[in-house]
């Protein structure tokens, strides 16, 4: 069976709190590795993150996994967090660079992924298991593809077990992507990051904020079934199980799912898949 994980996002108020509740009840069967937990900007969810990591691991009895950014934040706020998170029980870390939020002036006293995973291991040697961001269809801001892929092999050297991709809908920049890192010598595991469609729209805004390329023909079809909401979670659920079978067939250690605190839309790929 492949390995699965599931991101949610650290809710602020007492529905969210009940809304994924309810997600994590009804994705625990699927018997995942880790639940992670993503991080604000800036650290804009500084408190939220461990209070849902240690929800998930105490209530849930799962593995809470947080997302730990350190763009904007001090290395006295990371260096606290980590010993919080390992306080808590936990094993894993998602190391990201984060973004800077709106109005923030100061970078903070790390600028990248690379030297966020060295403060890791300097302050805890292996006691973290530390995955890392990968993009295979360039991360939006750098400045070429190959560029991108030095940035990503510095995060590897510095320490990291594996990596969580960025999401796409074409199973060939994947597989593209891992010829070019196994080409320079990486060998870590990149788990495919897997994004299930519920909401169109926000979807192309996610999209576009993030270098995430839809195939026009997805949005072609998305609009040819107008209104009818059961035929676009039918075809979207078709889409994204297809790509996550090709995905597996072609190698793919561990399928990592955005939930976005909706069962749903993953349970359905779920079902094509077992």
């Amino acid at each position: 069976m492949t390995p699965l994980s599931f991101e949610f996002y650290p809710p602020k108020t007492d529905e969210q709190r009940a809304q994924l509740d309810r997600s994590v009840q009804k994705l625990k069967p699927h018997s995942p590795e880790f639940m992670s937990v993503t991080f604000g900007a800036g650290g804009s969810t500084l408190s939220h993150t461990p209070e849902t990591v240690q929800r998930l691991r105490g209530e849930h009895g799962v593995d809470g996994v947080p997302h730990l950014t350190c763009v904007g934040g001090s290395r006295e706020e990371i260096r606290s967090l980590l010993k919080l998170y390992r306080a808590l029980g936990c094993s894993r870390i998602i190391a990201l660079r984060g973004d800077m939020p709106s109005g923030m002036i100061g970078q903070g006293d790390l600028r990248y992924a690379n030297e966020l995973v060295e403060l890791i291991r300097a302050e805890h040697g292996d006691h973290f298991q530390v995955t890392v961001a990968a993009y295979p269809e360039t991360h939006p801001q750098a400045d070429d593809a190959h560029v991108d892929l030095a940035n990503f092999e510095r995060k590897v050297k510095a320490g990291a077990h594996n990596a969580i991709t960025q999401y796409f809908y074409n199973s060939d920049a994947y597989f593209h992507f891992i010829d070019d890192v196994r080409k320079r010598g990486i060998d870590i595991p990149i788990i495919p990051g897997i994004m299930p469609i519920s909401n169109f729209t926000q979807l192309r805004r996610f999209s576009e904020a993030c270098g995430a390329e839809i195939p026009r023909w997805i949005g072609q079809r998305m609009r040819a079934h107008g209104d009818d909401a059961e035929a676009i979670r039918e075809f979207a659920a078709d889409l994204v199980a297809t790509l996550c079978r090709r995905l597996v067939d072609g190698g793919a250690p561990a399928l990592h799912f955005y939930t976005l605190n909706m069962a749903r839309p993953t349970q359905a790929i779920l079902q094509r898949l077992a």
